[in-house]
């Protein structure tokens, strides 16, 4: 490296000497001193101007080789390793790296499990306007702390005037299972839009969405700006959240497929039923 700059300095140097020589040679020998200063102008402009094209040429050298040997760290790392045990456990790794790296791409965040409630509640604080959620309707929202603490920020979200809707997809004979009605009873008397989905009746796929949404059926809408969902396999990552609007106004056609297809409910004698089920029985 400092031999090349040394060689780049020295041609800079013999340009110079070069159109100086050329413009005496006119200048004395030719007597022509107009040709003589044309010359050693245009000489003098021609050596800064190679003298920077060079120093441009050699920063974008540096610079491309950096990003070459960064982009390419992990592959060398990988090609030094002998052990082939070893070398099947690194393509693993690298496997996971790459369905990450297709995720960030699509713009999505790969959370674990305590960030998505985490993210969850930050996001719920965050929001002005609405929620608009789908969930399984597990016994967790009464006694795991995460849940717990994400339903206090929809609590909170409720007081600051935020209008919270949610889906809860489960099966029929789940309906009059005790701690499912202590559930929707709790979440129904603190202001939220309780609205019940029975599996069977929801649609396998959407030709709206392009994707299965016989999946988690667990995911959140904040603002129509912000979506988290859980991912329907268990793996390293609990779930993940995007603002990106392309896939926003994915889950806000999906969650209008689930809404149009759920019931509504209503109180009646310290139990939730659908409110269908009560017009039934009154006539």
């Amino acid at each position: 490296m400092k031999l090349s700059k040394k060689i780049r300095h020295m041609a800079v140097f013999i340009e110079f000497l070069t159109g100086s020589g050329l413009a005496i040679f006119f200048h004395l020998v030719l007597k022509n001193p107009e040709a003589a200063y044309s010359i050693f102008g245009i000489g003098l402009l021609l050596s800064l101007a190679t003298y920077l094209l060079r120093e441009e040429m050699e920063t974008t050298r540096t610079q491309l080789t950096s990003q070459y040997n960064q982009a390419h760290e992990i592959t060398f790392a990988v090609a030094q390793i002998n052990d082939p045990e070893c070398q099947v456990k690194a393509q693993e790794i690298l496997s996971g790296i790459k369905r990450i790296i297709l995720l960030l791409q699509q713009g999505y965040i790969p959370l674990d499990e305590t960030e998505y409630y985490l993210e969850g509640g930050k996001c719920t604080d965050a929001s002005l306007h609405s929620l608009k959620a789908v969930d399984p309707l597990s016994p967790g929202w009464l006694t795991r702390g995460a849940l717990m603490n994400f339903y206090q920020s929809n609590v909170r979200a409720l007081e600051r005037g935020v209008t919270i809707t949610r889906v809860f997809v489960i099966s029929h004979d789940e309906m009059d299972d005790p701690d499912v009605q202590k559930i929707l009873l709790a979440q129904y008397r603190d202001g939220i839009d309780v609205r019940v989905a029975f599996r069977s009746e929801l649609p396998l796929t959407s030709g709206i969405t392009g994707r299965d949404i016989n999946s988690s059926f667990d995911f959140g809408i904040y603002d129509d700006l912000v979506v988290t969902d859980v991912f329907p396999q268990s793996g390293k990552f609990y779930g993940r959240k995007t603002t990106t609007s392309a896939e926003v106004e994915k889950y806000l056609k999906l969650f209008e497929i689930i809404d149009h297809n759920a019931h509504a409910v209503i109180l009646e004698d310290d139990r939730i039923i659908l409110s269908s089920e009560a017009l039934r029985l009154a006539a």
